[in-house]
C-alpha cells in the first residue's frame, strides 16, 4: 500500500468506533499511538497488538504523530493534544473521515439506519467472510465471531463497515453497496428535525455508483418516505409481501428464531438466527440480499447466518443467579427498547420481565419523553436510573424519573425509580426472584449493574 505517513495518533482512541480502526491500520503496519481519559478492554487490547497507549491528554503525547485522529466526542479546541497539533500544523483528521479513507482501499459495503446497524454489519461481515471473500470488517461492538473484537483485516477486496450517522459521519463514505435498515427522529439535536434526518439518508442512498445498488428496509415507515427520491438501483427486503428478499412463517423459541426465506417469489429454504425478535430477522435478511446480490449461494448464507452467535451488548445473556436470566442490551432509543422487550415477551413467556433502564443523553430524552413512556408495555417491571450525560451537560428539571413519570402516565403499573446504579443493585438483589427475566437496557454503563449481580 503506498503512504507517505507512518505514525498516526488517537485522541479517545478507546472509543467503540476509534478502536476498530486503530486495529486495522496496526495490522497495516502504521506505528499507531492513542490516548484515552480511562484505561479500558479496548485500550488493553490495542496494547497487546502493537499499539501505544497512553491514559490521560498531554500536548506531548502527540511528539512522533504525522496525523491525529479525534472522534466526535472530543472538542479539538479544547482537548490539549489536538490544541497542539493545530499549532503544529499536524493534520487533524475526523474519525469518520479516517474511517472513509480506509474503507476507500476496497469495495465498500457500509450499513446504515436508525437501528440494527452493529447486528446487520456483523452478519454481513460474516456472511462474506464465510463465502470465502476474506473482507475487512469495521463493526461498532465487539463480535463474537470475530475474537471478541469490533475490526478485521482481511486480504480481499470488499470493507465491512457500519454507517454512522451522527454528525452525517455516514456521508463521508463512498459505498458501493449501501444498506438501509430503518430513518426515524433521532440525534435532532444535530439534525433539528427527521425531515432532515430523511435528507442525509437519500444523499447515502444516492453515493451509490451505477454498478452497485442500495439495499432498504420496506417494513418501516420513513424507508418507504425516502424511497422515491432514491435514484440508484434499490433492491428491497423484510416480512412486507411486496419486500424482493423477505420472510414467513415467522416462530421463536427462547433465544432463536425461525423464518422461511422468500426471494423473488421463489422459496430458498429455513433460516435460523441465535438471538431473538422479528427486527433481527429483519436485520438477517438484510445480510441475506447483498449475499444473493454477490452471488453467494443461499446455504452459505444459512450457514454463516446460523453461526452468528451475537454482538457484546445487543440481546447478550450474561447468565443466571439463583434462577434470574441476565440479558444486558444497548437500546436506547423508544422503537429499539419496544423491540427488544417485545422480544424478550416473545422468547420466554413465562417468565416475569424486570426490565431497568438507564436513559442515555438529556436531549434524547427531552426529544423522545412521550414516546418513551408509551415504550415498556412488554416489561413487567419496570426500574429507571437517573440519565447518563455523555457528552452532555444537564437540562434543568429532566432527569430519570421525568421517564418514570412518563410510563406512569401511559399506565404502566409497577415502576421505580432508583437516582443510581447502587440503589438499583441493592433493590434488585432482594426484589427478583427464581424464574425472573432481568434485562438491562441502555447505551451508558447499566451494564456494571449485571456484573455486579453476577459476581
Amino acid at each position: 500500500m503506498f503512504t507517505t505517513v507512518t505514525n498516526i495518533h488517537f485522541v479517545g482512541i478507546g472509543g467503540i468506533g476509534m478502536s476498530g480502526i486503530a486495529e486495522i491500520l496496526v495490522s497495516q503496519g502504521f506505528t499507531v499511538s492513542g490516548s484515552d481519559a480511562v484505561q479500558s478492554e479496548s485500550t488493553d487490547y490495542l496494547a497487546t497488538i502493537g499499539a501505544k497507549i497512553i491514559i490521560g491528554h498531554a500536548p506531548s503525547n502527540i511528539d512522533s504523530a504525522e496525523v491525529v485522529v479525534y472522534s466526535s466526542a472530543v472538542n479539538v479546541l479544547e482537548n490539549p493534544e489536538t490544541l497542539e497539533a493545530i499549532n503544529r500544523k499536524i493534520p487533524l483528521i475526523r474519525r469518520a473521515e479516517m474511517l472513509a479513507e480506509v474503507a476507500r482501499l476496497n469495495y465498500c459495503l457500509a450499513i446504515a439506519g436508525t437501528h440494527g446497524k452493529t447486528t446487520t454489519t456483523s452478519m454481513c461481515g460474516l456472511v462474506l467472510m464465510k463465502a470465502g471473500i476474506d473482507p475487512t470488517v469495521l463493526v461498532g461492538g465487539r463480535l463474537r465471531g470475530l475474537g471478541g473484537t469490533n475490526a478485521r483485516l482481511g486480504k480481499g477486496k470488499w470493507t465491512v463497515v457500519e454507517a454512522d450517522e451522527y454528525d452525517r459521519s455516514f456521508l463521508q463514505l463512498s459505498p458501493t453497496i449501501a444498506i438501509i435498515n430503518n430513518v426515524e427522529a433521532e440525534h435532532l439535536d444535530i439534525y433539528g428535525s427527521l425531515d432532515e434526518v430523511k435528507n442525509a439518508f437519500v444523499e447515502f442512498a444516492n453515493k451509490t455508483p451505477f454498478y452497485g445498488f442500495t439495499a432498504v428496509g420496506l417494513d418501516d415507515t420513513g424507508v418507504k418516505d425516502i424511497l422515491p427520491r432514491i435514484t440508484k438501483k434499490i433492491v428491497t427486503y423484510g416480512i412486507s409481501p411486496h419486500a424482493d428478499i423477505r420472510a414467513t412463517n415467522i416462530t421463536a423459541e427462547n433465544r432463536s428464531t425461525h423464518c422461511t426465506v422468500i426471494a423473488n417469489d421463489i422459496p430458498l429454504g429455513e433460516l435460523t438466527i441465535n438471538i431473538p425478535g422479528i427486527h433481527n430477522i429483519k436485520n438477517a435478511l438484510a445480510a441475506v440480499t447483498v449475499g444473493l446480490q454477490l452471488g453467494i449461494e443461499y446455504d452459505v448464507i444459512r450457514q454463516a447466518i446460523a453461526e452468528f452467535s451475537g454482538v457484546y451488548r445487543r440481546f447478550e445473556i450474561k447468565g443466571e443467579f439463583d434462577g434470574v436470566l441476565i440479558v444486558d442490551d444497548y437500546a436506547h432509543h423508544p422503537t429499539e427498547v419496544r423491540a427488544t422487550l417485545s422480544a424478550a415477551r416473545a422468547g420466554w413467556k413465562d417468565r416475569r420481565i424486570v426490565c431497568v433502564f438507564q436513559p442515555h443523553t438529556y436531549t434524547r430524552t427531552r426529544d423522545f419523553l412521550k414516546e418513551f413512556g408509551q415504550s415498556f408495555d412488554d416489561a413487567d417491571v419496570l426500574v429507571v436510573l437517573d440519565i447518563y450525560a455523555a457528552r452532555e451537560k444537564p437540562i434543568e428539571g429532566l432527569t430519570g424519573e421525568s421517564i418514570a413519570k412518563a410510563a406512569r402516565q401511559s399506565g404502566h403499573k409497577n415502576v421505580r425509580y432508583c437516582q443510581s446504579k447502587e440503589e438499583a443493585t441493592e433493590f434488585l438483589q432482594t426484589f427478583v426472584r427464581e424464574g425472573d427475566l432481568l434485562l438491562t437496557l441502555g447505551a451508558g454503563d447499566v451494564w456494571k449493574i449485571t456484573n455486579h449481580l453476577m459476581n
